[in-house]
Parts: C-alpha cells; sequence; structure tokens
C-alpha cells in the first residue's frame, strides 16, 4: 500500500498541515503500517488499530508534546510511535535493544509517562496539570484511558480528585471499546454499554438548543427539565457526579466528529471550564476484519501473514505453565467443591478459560482490580471456600498490602497462581517477575513454591491447595522442558526439596526452572544440584546436610537477587552459625530491558554457559578439573 501522506509526516507538526480529507487518508496507511510490522514482529494488535483516528485527533488538535498525551496501559501507543518519529523503528518493535511496546519516557520526548499497567493515566495527567498550573504554565494534560482500566479503584481516585480542582486543564477521554483484554465485566461496563444509546438524548439537547434558543425564558426552562431529564436518559451521569464536563458518546472512528469535538474542549480547557470527560466509542481490530471478529486472539499475537491470519501450528508444542495451571484447576474444582477461581480480567492470559466454561457458578473475574481481588478471595476463604486467584507476579505488587492485611495476618488459605514470574521476554521490565520472592518470603504465614518443570508445578498446586495457610507457587510464562505431567493430583511434600545430581566440591542449589541449566553446568563442573522447590519455608534440614558435604554453595533463581531465595540460603547460615562461601546468581538490581527470554538469561549469565563460567571464576581452585572453559558470549 502507498503511504503518500504518512511519508510526510515524521512530527505531529507535520500532520497539523493536512486537510482533513488527508488526514482520512492517513489514517488508512497508518493502520496499515501497524498491521504489517506487528505482523512481522508480534505485538499488540486489535488494540492499535482502535485507537488509528484517536491518535491523529489528539496529535492534531493539542500542541503535543507541549501538551500531554498520557496513555493507560500504553499497549495502544503504536500509531502514536508511528507519528511522533519512530516508524523506521517499528521492525524492532519488542525486540533485545529495539522499541518498547510502551510508552517510555527516555525513548521520545512525546512518551510523557512511562507506563504498562492499568489504571494509572488520569492520576499522571492530573499531577501534570496541576504542575503546569503551579508553575504558570500554559499547558494542557490529556489522559486517554480504556473501558476495562476504568473499572479499577485507582482510576476512581484520581476522578474523585479531580473533580475539585474547576481550574485544572484536564481532559480524561474515555476509549471505550467493549473490551480490555478478556471481556470486560461489572456494573461500570454495563453502565458504559447504556451510554451507547445516548444518541437519543443528544439530538434532543441539541433540538432543544435550536428550537428553544431564540426565546430564552423558554430555553431555560428546557435547559433545567434536561439536567433533571439528562439522569433518566442516560443513566446515572457518574462522571458529572464527579465534578468533569462530560461530553459524549461520539465515534472513535469519525475524525470529522472527533476533531471539532476535541478542539471545543481545548477551548473550554483554556477558558477553565473544569476537568472535561470525553466518551469516544471505538471498535479494536478496527480495519482488519480478522482482528474485529476475534480481538482477544488477535490482542497480542505472534509474527503472522496479515493475508492469511492466525494460524494453528500443525504440531502441538510443549505445554506452557499456564495450560499446566490451567487443567490443574479445572481437576482439582472436580474432586473438591470448595474450589473457586478468581482473576482480575485475565481469563485468556491466566488460563481459565476452560475452567470459566466447565464452573461458570464458581469463576469470578473481578475485572481490573487486583487490591479487590485479593481481599474478595480472603472473604471467601473466611466462610470456608477455597479461592484460588490467578495472578501474574507484577499485578500481585498492586495489591501487596491486602495480602498482608486481608490475607496473610488472618492467615486464610488462599493459594497464589503466579503467572509470568521472572523474566517474560517482549514485555520488558514492566511485566517482568522478577520480585515475588522477595516480596512474599518477608510475610508471615506466606509460603512461596518454586516448581521447576510442568509435572512439578501441577504437584506444587495440589500441595499449596492442601495448606491451612496463604500459598503461591510462582511460574514463568511460555513452557518448560517437556516434562510430562501426572493425571492424578498427587502433592509433593510441603516444604522439602530433593538432591537431583550428586558430585562434590560445590553444590548447586537451585529455586525454578533453572534446574535444567543447572544439571547441564553440574556435568562439565561435577557438581552436586539441589532441586530446592520452595523460597519459604526453607528445607533447612537439607541445606544443613548438603552443607555439611561440600565446601561451596551456589543459589540460582530467575529472580532478583536482593532479597531472594539466595538471600534466605545466607539467612540460614548465618543463624546456623556457619560462614560457608555462597555465590549467588539470579536477577541483577536493575530492570532488564525487553528482549528474547533465552537470550537476555544468557546476557544475566544463567544459562548453562553462564552458570559454568561464574561458578568457576568464583570457585575454580575447588573444582576438579573435569572440562576446558567454555567462552561465554554475553
Amino acid at each position: 500500500m502507498a503511504t503518500t501522506y504518512l511519508d510526510s509526516v515524521h512530527t505531529p507538526a507535520d500532520l497539523r498541515k493536512l486537510t482533513r480529507e488527508q488526514l482520512k487518508a492517513l489514517a488508512d496507511e497508518l493502520r496499515e503500517c501497524v498491521l504489517s510490522n506487528v505482523a512481522r514482529t508480534g505485538g499488540h494488535l486489535s488494540s492499535n488499530l482502535g485507537t488509528v483516528e484517536l491518535t491523529i485527533a489528539l496529535h492534531y488538535v493539542f500542541n503535543t508534546p507541549h501538551d500531554r498525551l498520557v496513555w493507560d496501559v500504553g499497549h495502544q501507543t503504536y500509531p502514536h510511535k508511528i507519528l511522533t518519529g519512530r516508524r523506521e523503528r517499528m521492525p524492532t518493535l519488542r525486540q533485545l535493544g529495539g522499541m518498547s511496546g510502551f510508552p517510555r519516557r527516555d525513548e521520545s520526548e512525546y512518551d510523557t509517562f512511562g507506563t504498562a499497567h492499568s489504571s494509572t493515566s488520569i492520576s499522571a495527567a492530573l499531577g501534570m496539570a496541576l504542575a503546569a498550573r503551579q508553575k504558570g504554565e500554559d499547558r494542557d494534560a490529556v489522559a486517554i484511558i480504556g473501558d476495562g482500566a476504568m473499572t479499577a479503584g485507582m482510576a476512581f481516585e484520581a476522578l474523585n480528585n479531580a473533580g475539585v480542582e474547576r481550574d485544572a486543564r484536564l481532559l480524561v477521554v474515555l476509549n471505550d471499546n467493549d473490551m480490555s483484554i478478556s471481556p470486560p465485566v461489572g456494573a461500570l461496563n454495563r453502565y458504559l454499554a447504556q451510554l451507547m444509546s445516548g444518541n437519543f438524548y443528544a439530538a434532543a439537547k441539541n433540538v432543544g438548543k435550536t428550537v428553544l434558543g431564540p426565546v430564552p425564558p423558554l430555553f431555560e426552562l428546557a435547559k433545567r427539565l434536561e439536567q433533571q431529564a439528562k439522569g433518566m436518559v442516560v443513566p446515572a451521569t457518574l462522571f458529572e457526579k464527579f465534578g468533569f464536563n462530560y461530553i459524549g458518546p461520539i465515534d472513535g472512528h469519525d475524525l470529522d466528529s472527533l476533531i471539532p469535538t476535541l478542539e471545543n474542549i481545548r477551548d473550554l480547557m483554556a477558558s477553565k471550564q473544569g476537568p472535561q470527560f470525553l466518551h469516544v466509542v471505538t471498535k479494536k481490530g478496527q480495519g482488519y476484519k480478522l482482528a474485529e471478529a476475534d480481538p482477544v486472539a488477535y490482542h497480542g499475537p505472534g509474527k503472522f501473514d496479515p493475508a492469511v491470519g492466525l494460524v494453528a501450528p500443525s504440531a502441538p508444542g510443549k505445554q506452557t505453565f499456564t495450560q499446566v495451571f490451567g487443567q490443574w484447576l479445572c481437576d482439582m474444582a472436580e474432586k473438591d467443591k470448595r474450589l473457586v477461581g478468581i482473576t482480575p480480567a485475565m481469563r485468556e492470559g491466566s488460563g481459565m478459560v476452560e475452567f470459566h466454561r466447565r464452573f461458570p457458578e464458581r469463576y469470578y473475574d473481578v475485572g481490573i482490580a487486583e487490591q479487590h481481588a485479593v481481599t474478595f478471595a480472603a472473604g471467601m476463604a473466611c466462610e470456608g471456600l477455597k479461592p484460588v486467584v490467578a495472578i501474574y507476579s507484577t499485578f500481585l505488587q498492586r495489591a501487596y498490602d491486602q495480602l498482608i492485611h486481608d490475607v496473610a495476618i488472618q492467615n486464610l488459605p488462599v493459594v497464589f497462581a503466579l503467572d509470568r514470574a521472572g523474566l517474560v521476554g517482549a514485555d520488558g521490565a514492566t511485566h517482568a517477575g522478577n520480585y515475588d520472592i522477595a516480596y512474599l518470603r518477608c510475610i508471615p504465614n506466606v509460603s512461596v513454591a518454586c516448581p521447576a518443570d510442568e509435572r512439578e508445578c501441577r504437584q506444587l498446586l495440589s500441595t499449596a491447595f492442601e495448606q491451612d495457610h496463604p500459598v503461591a507457587v510462582r511460574y514463568p510464562r511460555g513452557a518448560g522442558v517437556g516434562v510430562p505431567t501426572l493425571p492424578d493430583l498427587s502433592a509433593l511434600p510441603f516444604g522439602r526439596g530433593e538432591v537431583r545430581r550428586e558430585g562434590s566440591g560445590i553444590a548447586l542449589l537451585v529455586f525454578g526452572t533453572l534446574l535444567y541449566p543447572a544439571l547441564q553446568a553440574a556435568e562439565r563442573l561435577g557438581a552436586t544440584v539441589v532441586n530446592m522447590r520452595w523460597a519459604k519455608p526453607l528445607d533447612t534440614a537439607l541445606l544443613a546436610d548438603v552443607a555439611a558435604r561440600h565446601e561451596a554453595l551456589v543459589t540460582l533463581e530467575e529472580g532478583s537477587i536482593m532479597g531472594g531465595a539466595g538471600s534466605a540460603v545466607l539467612e540460614a547460615l548465618a543463624a546456623a552459625g556457619s560462614a560457608m562461601p555462597v555465590l549467588q546468581l539470579g536477577l541483577p538490581d536493575e530492570f532488564i530491558e525487553h528482549g528474547d527470554p533465552a537470550r537476555l538469561l544468557a546476557a544475566q549469565g544463567l544459562d548453562a554457559a553462564g552458570i559454568e563460567a561464574s561458578v568457576r571464576g568464583r570457585f575454580g581452585h575447588l573444582l576438579q578439573a573435569t572440562a576446558p572453559d567454555l567462552k561465554v558470549v554475553r
């Protein structure tokens, strides 16, 4: 497809030189550019196809980057990146050393606020608007938030704060596509669906102004009647109750509607008419029929042929940890009627589609509300149910207070299935579950299991479910080494590890899936390998036995070294009065960028060659000459 207009747009200033008709042609070119690039690299597709016209209109009307655009979540910003000078970098999207799939302040001045998790945009944009007011700067701030993100409590905290700042030059754009990632849930979504039928209200309002405008007394009467009727025709005018001037809903794919509406709102903001709220209706996957028909499947696809669409692999691959969890959840639910499954709007990502289908009365999607999800689970546990909260490692961080106060202090038997533990690859630092061992093991009553493979994942989930206190089972994104699961629901001993390879001199203590590269390294090192399985409680009896038979220890974890499982080993040794030398291998005290997971692990020295090199570098004098040193490419 020719890119006549897109070729001429290097910054939003170029965009503002185009006519309305040229902008419509630009939208077609921009949509094709997004589709062709995501098909080559993988990435978020449906959400980006749905925001093409909205992105063009925002950059056309507002003086970016002087005016601030703050994107919520940020997985809909590929059009924004293309229009702000990064089109040539699109082939590097989400690859090692390439462009991020989310807004990043260090990537462009147009990325005014870094993000990748939900519901932060209104808070950040309000902060920017009030900072501009305090500094005496003539500047607008715009938050673009989706209907899914609007279900989170943080969004409402920000609305509540913004509504009293009457001179804040703030616009909140609600991008209503009736979809977050999983199908949306809750009362707010039903309210937004009702707003979709608000055209009658808008038409009646405009007719009233036209007919009665020349007669002031009648117009004032009509205005008062309108204010009363508005609550009936557009239910519950929620956002106006917060103090916003609500406008909409309007078609988010119609530039002839978007641009003049945004221009009017911009003028209202300049005259300090209070915070503004624009409700736009868009369609995920807009312009690509396959994505329109199945926006979930095309939310974050890998590489594909746009002419063909997504194709199922010819041969089934290895089972992913997420699939292992989903199957276990269904099997355990069949066995134990007390089990309930809870997710904060991640049914597909957490592997709960089949559970939802088979046990709909025991499935609870609470929306993008992690804090609520945890306390909701605590309430169910108080009544004798056995809640399993399927949640990403980084999403549980958002509910840390609830985890401590509502679950741990009351010692309630909630199972946390922590998906995306460790490095996650293309999503980068914002989604990498590097900190769960460190932030969980310091909480009393909470246990942390670290399965090494698919079989152990299923077994340790069963172990966790048997306990009468909170237990987290952490497992990575993607597939393991291919160890088949057992069909039964057998558990492993609670808090116990195992020796997987007997060696001498040095013992490698492994927490999680690094067991297999550790076994490879140990063959060349002649070392012992211990599959610790539990970061908490630590198997101190096994640790004492191994320490007594070796001269040095190496801890391995795909998690933060600071405060992690290796730190637990050091603490246990210190408590026992041992001064045994210990080398801690894991993730360093830095945020690790996006890229291929295997390459990222190798770069951190956590593949077999890297483990061997680190051990030889620290404890080479303790090793028997078992093999020549390998050259490690960092």
